[in-house]
């Protein structure tokens, strides 16, 4: 059974567009939980554009489920993660700029900081899991750094016309052949929806996936018990 982690980073960023309190990025949270979702994903990004410190402290006292905390591997961000204690953390890269993250992290030219990072949350038995684009060096770097898992960086895969798709969903089984020959679980998330999640579900080596912007956009119409719940039934879980 492949878990399900909902990302509710755009709750938080609708009530930001404003300023104000709502909506309720921990009441989506639990409203998600008790939809099936088996983990909960916030992305805690520096500049703070839609998940707020609080947010990410309430979400971790309210949710019963997995706490999936995206970040960047800064030192900041390390102390905070200690601080919360989430189950799991899925380093990302970041830029300012950037709409919503572009890629995945290159750990070729990755500073010393990350692998200690790692180590830090892997000696406070925090899972660690690195965003990853289906790069077979990015993978074998990954286990050098002694990751638990990568996430599988599917926007490529989502975004491609009907002739590349072929190629691209090759390169994401290749990906997670190898990260799973490596010793570390597989995870994919980015782009993913209720229409494309197939052939991802299809691959074997993939455990979870991290979806967001579909559930959240489909919540706008039809409340985020059931987008979710209609998730959980494009998994085969329903």
């Amino acid at each position: 059974m492949v878990r399900l982690g909902v990302n509710v980073d755009h709750i938080a960023t609708i009530r930001e567009a404003r300023k104000t309190y709502e909506p309720d990025p921990v009441s989506a949270a639990a409203a998600a939980e008790t939809a099936g979702a088996d983990q909960i994903t916030i992305h805690l990004r520096e500049d703070r554009r839609h998940i707020q410190n609080r947010d990410a402290r309430l979400i971790r006292e309210v949710v019963h489920a997995a706490l999936n905390l995206e970040m960047a591997a800064t030192p900041e961000m390390r102390e905070i993660a200690l601080a919360l204690h989430p189950d799991s953390v899925t380093l990302v890269p970041e830029k300012r700029e950037e709409v919503t993250t572009e890629g995945g992290l290159n750990l070729r030219n990755a500073p010393a900081q990350t692998g200690e990072i790692v180590q830090t949350l892997k000696d406070a038995h925090i899972k660690t899991a690195a965003f990853l684009d289906p790069d077979l060096e990015q993978i074998r770097e990954a286990a050098r750094l002694h990751f638990d898992a990568v996430e599988i960086h599917t926007g490529s895969y989502a975004n491609a016309a009907a002739g590349a798709l072929d190629k691209e969903l090759a390169a994401i089984k290749d990906a997670a052949l190898a990260a799973k020959r490596l010793g570390m679980a597989v995870h994919a998330g980015h782009g993913l929806n209720y229409h494309n999640v197939t052939p991802i579900l299809a691959i074997p080596e993939i455990e979870e996936l991290n979806i967001g912007h579909a559930i959240i956009a489909r919540a706008v119409f039809v409340g985020l018990d059931r987008a979710v719940r209609d998730m959980l039934r494009a998994m085969g879980r329903v």
